[in-house]
């Protein structure tokens, strides 16, 4: 074509190589070029430049004239020998690894890597077993033997420290334990050598079915050389030694031990190690005495004790159990029947593992006791203690409800009480307003001013002296040395009798009979009675200046209220250790009052202050005594007295010794102290009722007995929408029906309560021998409802269970128990 340049002469890969190196007539191979003859990096470059140029312009021209001329012309500058010196140098650059790899056949591959394969697993298992643990394994911190602390009922209500139990031998170990252990953690236990491939199989499958781990592989043999020489690491180190040891294990022992080992080590939640522990712990029996359910639910834990722990998850540790029972009908260790019976019967949590809050202080108090009694021994210990847990919960409640009530108005922050028994016997303890906040016991550490608290000794020492209640003293302006007391109120009564100056706590008459019958006699009967505190000998200690405790003052009255020299305090009746008793409080006979008629003389005084003085606020239904106390500028309010068999003591102040709100002992804690008596006479008498023997008398259905006159009702049921009355009463369109167990709040509680309540129907049906009823709504106790979410506080009448649910919501501090 005209106007197209010439095509360049082609010229072979020879030639090229030839004229731009060896010149004409030599003949240098490509694949194997001659050292002396190998063009530089530079002129190899220059060259290739030289050549492609006319055959880039060519293309360049031709694309101009058209596409098919130009991919034409690409075709050819592709095909030139420069392009293939090109690729030839890039062969030779790779031509070693060539001759490498030809010399290394692929069909070995394979086996060499597979001998790799093997030598790194020969190598991980060497040292897997190179690094097994000496001393590694379960590390269970050393603790003080545990105490399980029983009321004087009986009941079991607190535990302090660990529980270890003892290590049950082959022989001990109860079948129905061995069967569910087997059925639900390692089925093939007996058959597999310690290490069951079939189970690894089956949880694989399982588990990528489930997508993630839904079960486990190993065996109880695996998971006990886990336990015992093993970390809990998922590392692949670990799992190599855990089978060398299983497998170890397996040649070592038989099953029957291998499984009792397990069972001496496994963790079963709440602090506890081992399935006597565990059932110490939960059912308050050694392991050889478990039922079917409570075995069932120990065998559930092992695979989440920190989940279902019963006495925290109680419906979690039953459902698991539901689960255990299954298994072991599968396989036959029990039948259908006995699975379907244990499931209607589940196992119930005997012994809390977390002490009430409240009790608290009284616990505090018996560790301290028992330690002093028996030591600190290796072996588990329970103690049958003196707490009364009906009045304990009436103390607690009372309390909480007066400071809750006009603490804060009056500047009251804490309360103690203390209640015993004539002879002793402390029955309830609170220690202060929350166990949680403060573990400062009130009632027993707190030394506080007495105020006129400490006339009984006073009085008494005078009474000793030929003094009587009818003795007259003179009202007036009385001054030893600088100091002059005052009365309260600032005013003098003139001629007055003992009982009169002793009612109306008249301090000038109590300072003249400290001075006639001398300090240190006065001192002498403090001690008698059981004070130990220091009583320095100055005049105003007739006034209470000095500074005792709440136990030291309750004790002193309690001589008093029970006509002996003294009284000592004491919370243990009985401490056992498994089938040994390691003490029992020996049969005490106290020494009646030396002085009968000082003795008769004092109570009629403390008589009098209920009946006509400071104390009336103390007044109750039965005959009572008691006296008040208040210090300086507010600071201390204090009651004590006694009532039929029962010796209270209340004192109310701030920790900060700051003054309250114009707070006497005939104030807050008189009042105190009768609702406390009065509840506590009520829930007395009405167990005494029901442990009394009944005739053999045919008594009517109850549909037909006769109702008390509080009953809506004939011994009929009661329902519809009510209208709250208070979170302890209900009206049902003029009918009235108080809850069973509930000491009713008003206010914002009540309302609340109405809201929940509004439009929704309650049936109520007579409940326990008095006025109360049992209400229920959509199934669930209103009671037990209304006491869980601290929408009241439980009355004398409260049930075990309404008892509980109050102790439920003053440990989550929800409703009146928020802070």
């Amino acid at each position: 074509m005209a106007g197209t340049p010439p095509e360049p002469p082609r010229r072979d890969w020879l030639e090229l190589g030839a004229a731009g190196s060896a010149g004409p007539g030599s003949e240098v191979p490509p694949d194997e070029p001659d050292a002396a003859a190998k063009p530089t990096g530079r002129a190899r470059a220059a060259r290739a430049a030289a050549a492609f140029g006319p055959a880039l312009r060519a293309a360049a021209g031709r694309a101009a004239a058209g596409a098919g001329a130009a991919r034409r012309a690409l075709g050819r500058a592709a095909g030139h020998p420069a392009v293939g010196r090109a690729a030839a140098g890039a062969g030779r650059a790779w031509a070693p690894v060539g001759r490498v790899l030809r010399r290394v056949p692929w069909r070995r591959s394979a086996a060499i890597a597979a001998v790799l394969a093997v030598a790194a697993a020969l190598g991980t298992f060497v040292y897997a077993l190179a690094t097994l643990p000496v001393n590694g394994g379960l590390v269970v911190e050393p603790t003080s033997s545990a105490l399980v602390v029983r009321s004087e009922a009986g009941q079991a209500f607190a535990t302090r420290g660990i529980i270890k139990g003892a290590k049950l031998s082959p022989r001990d170990v109860p079948p129905v334990l061995a069967q569910a252990i087997v059925a639900i953690e390692d089925r093939r236990f007996y058959d597999h050598p310690g290490i069951d491939l079939r189970g690894l199989a089956r949880a694989a499958l399982r588990n990528a079915a489930a997508g993630g781990t839904r079960e486990g592989g190993s065996t109880l043999t695996q998971q006990l050389v886990r336990m015992m020489y093993l970390s809990q690491d998922r590392t692949l180190k670990r799992k190599v030694q855990e089978a060398v040891l299983a497998l170890w294990l397996e040649s070592q022992l038989d099953k029957q031990e291998i499984l009792t080992r397990y069972l001496n080590t496994a963790y079963f939640g709440a602090g506890v190690y081992g399935a006597d522990a565990a059932a110490q712990r939960y059912f308050g029996k050694p392991a050889r005495d478990l039922t079917l359910p409570e075995a069932a639910m120990l065998a559930g834990l092992v695979r989440a004790p920190s989940q279902l722990a019963p006495h925290r998850n109680l419906d979690g540790a039953r459902g698991r159990a539901a689960q255990v029972l299954d298994a072991m009908t599968e396989t036959g260790a029990i039948t259908r029947e006995q699975a379907e019976a244990a499931k209607r019967s589940p196992a119930t949590v005997q012994v809390p593992t977390e002490t009430p809050v409240g009790t608290n202080y009284f616990v505090d108090a018996v560790a301290d006791a028992a330690k002093g009694l028996i030591g600190t021994g290796p072996a588990d210990a329970t103690v049958r203690s003196t707490l009364d847990l009906t009045l304990q919960n009436i103390a607690e409640s009372v309390l909480a409800r007066r400071l809750d009530g006009d603490g804060e108005r009056r500047k009251v922050g804490q309360g103690a009480i203390v209640a015993m028994a004539p002879d002793g016997a402390i029955l309830a303890m609170v220690g202060g307003r929350d166990y949680a906040d403060s573990q400062f016991n009130r009632a027993t550490q707190a030394r506080r001013q007495p105020g006129s608290l400490f006339k009984l000794f006073v009085y008494l020492t005078a009474l000793r002296n030929g003094y009587r209640p009818d003795s007259v003293m003179v009202d007036r302006p009385t001054q030893i040395g600088e100091w002059e007391p005052e009365n309260y109120g600032g005013r003098y009564r003139g001629s007055v009798t003992l009982r009169t100056a002793f009612a109306q706590s008249v301090n000038t008459v109590a300072v003249q009979l400290a001075e006639a019958v001398g300090l240190p006699a006065v001192i002498a009967t403090a001690r008698g009675l059981g004070v130990q505190s220091e009583l320095p000998s100055v005049p105003s200690l007739a006034l209470g200046s000095a500074e005792t405790t709440l136990m030291e003052m309750t004790r002193a009255y309690a001589a008093v209220a029970a006509g002996t020299e003294t009284v000592e305090p004491y919370t243990i009746r009985q401490i056992t250790s498994r089938d040994q008793t390691l003490y029992n409080r020996p049969p005490v006979a106290p020494a009646p009052m030396r002085d009968a008629t000082a003795r008769a003389g004092m109570v009629d005084l403390l008589a009098a202050v209920v009946r006509e003085g400071t104390g009336k606020a103390a007044r109750v239904a039965v005959p009572s005594g008691g006296k008040t106390g208040t210090t300086q500028d507010y600071r201390d309010a204090w009651f004590v007295g006694f009532a039929a068999d029962l010796v209270v003591g209340v004192w109310v102040g701030n920790d900060d010794n700051s003054p309250m709100e114009g707070v006497t002992g005939g104030d807050m804690p008189a009042q105190i102290w009768r609702d406390v008596v009065t509840q506590a006479l009520a829930a007395r008498a009405k167990s005494a009722k029901a442990a009394r023997p009944t005739t053999a008398v045919s008594l009517p259905p109850p549909e037909a007995r006769p109702a008390p006159e509080a009953r809506p009702a004939r011994g009929g049921a009661v329902n519809g929408t009510p209208a709250v009355v208070d979170t302890g009463t209900l009206d049902f369109d003029g009918t009235t029906v108080r809850l069973l167990g509930v000491d009713g709040l008003g206010g914002r509680n009540a309302r609340e309560l109405g809201r929940y309540l509004r439009r929704r129907d309650v049936a109520c049906l007579p409940a326990g021998e008095g006025d109360g009823f049992r209400c229920t709504l959509d199934g669930q106790d209103l009671s037990e409802l209304i006491l869980f979410n601290g929408g009241g506080r439980a009355s004398a009448d409260a049930t075990p269970e309404l008892l509980a649910a109050e102790e439920q919501a003053r440990s989550n501090r929800i409703g009146i128990w928020r802070r």
